[in-house]
């Protein structure tokens, strides 16, 4: 039987409120869906650029995770989302337009939706079991069918890692504007509904690649007695670096994030180390051949218990009309 208009406009702004849930830098939550009887418009909520981000690449790619989340959420009610990518740089335009056709759904799309509300950032330190070459391959294949391609890290690939991601965390402790914007997004009022709170964040521990402090103005929670001795790291990069590709690296994040989760592992995403342009460069060396590193994944076992959920914003500011 096929789906009325009426049916495809409310999976439209349901896709468009489950996408909500998508992880973003800060959890600033970047971006804004229009909706109409056919269609979903995504736009790049600019006013929550971060001062840190002047290029947009960090607010481009958390856009890219709500797109990726949207189509999910289309794909698991048994519509196929078709979505046209525009000119992402493009000051007023949409990102990108989503509408549908009827296909029945897969059982991994199905399985990826319902990832999604389980899936947190987990800022704790995995446990030494290490994660399966299987397990590694299909994620590497998740970024694949985004336009994206995924690197799993060697041992001496993860060394030059954490040079960067100390050296990144260094320079962060002495800049004003950095600290600035840590303040502003680790103390954020309760109805506010984003930012890094306390019972998200984690106190710094012995780990193979430091993890970002969001405690310098917050307390945070245990780390826990793990070391990251198991996890994979990887590094998640795009062909070119244009705006459309910061998209679907996003994308591919998102790909990648879910399908981890699915399979009962821990996730976090790593950017401070794409922060700084020649750290940046110093990344791109990882790379074999030609590439422009976008962000970092931090995949393992988590430890016993759950993260805590990140705050999310009402979706009347996000949802236009809500």
């Amino acid at each position: 039987m096929s789906a009325t208009g009426l049916q495809i406009h409310e999976a439209l702004v349901e896709a468009a409120r489950d996408s909500l849930a998508a992880p973003s830098v800060f959890n600033t939550q970047p971006w804004i869906w229009r909706t109409s009887a056919d269609s979903l418009q995504l736009f790049a909520d600019e006013h929550r650029r971060l001062a840190t981000d002047p290029d947009g690449r960090q607010l481009l790619i958390s856009c890219g995770c709500a797109l990726h989340h949207a189509r999910v959420a289309l794909a698991a009610t048994g519509l196929v989302p078709v979505v046209q990518l525009r000119h992402a740089g493009a000051p007023g335009g949409p990102l990108a337009v989503v509408t549908v056709q009827e296909r029945m759904p897969y059982d991994k799309q199905v399985n990826l939706y319902r990832a999604m509300r389980r899936r947190r950032t987990d800022r704790r330190a995995f446990t030494a079991e290490p994660v399966s070459s299987a397990t590694i391959s299909t994620l590497v294949a998740a970024a694949e069918r985004q336009g994206a391609h995924l690197l799993p890290l060697g041992r001496d690939q993860v060394a030059a890692l954490r040079e960067v991601a100390n050296e990144a965390a260094a320079r962060q402790l002495t800049d004003p504007a950095y600290q600035e914007e840590l303040l502003r997004w680790t103390n954020r009022p309760v109805e506010a509904g984003d930012g890094i709170p306390a019972v998200t964040a984690v106190t710094a521990s012995a780990r193979r690649v430091p993890v970002r402090d969001f405690t310098y103005f917050s307390a945070g929670l245990s780390a826990g007695p793990e070391h990251d001795v198991g996890a994979v790291y990887a590094l998640l990069f795009t062909d070119a670096d244009t705006p459309t590709d910061r998209l679907r690296a996003g994308e591919a994040l998102s790909a990648v994030l879910l399908t981890a989760t699915a399979g009962g592992l821990g996730t976090a995403p790593i950017s401070d180390v794409i922060e700084f342009q020649d750290l940046r460069a110093r990344i791109s060396l990882l790379i074999t051949g030609p590439g422009q590193p976008q962000i970092v994944i931090r995949v393992g076992h988590p430890p016993p218990g759950h993260p805590a959920q990140s705050p999310r914003r009402p979706a009347t500011q996000m949802l236009d009309p809500p």
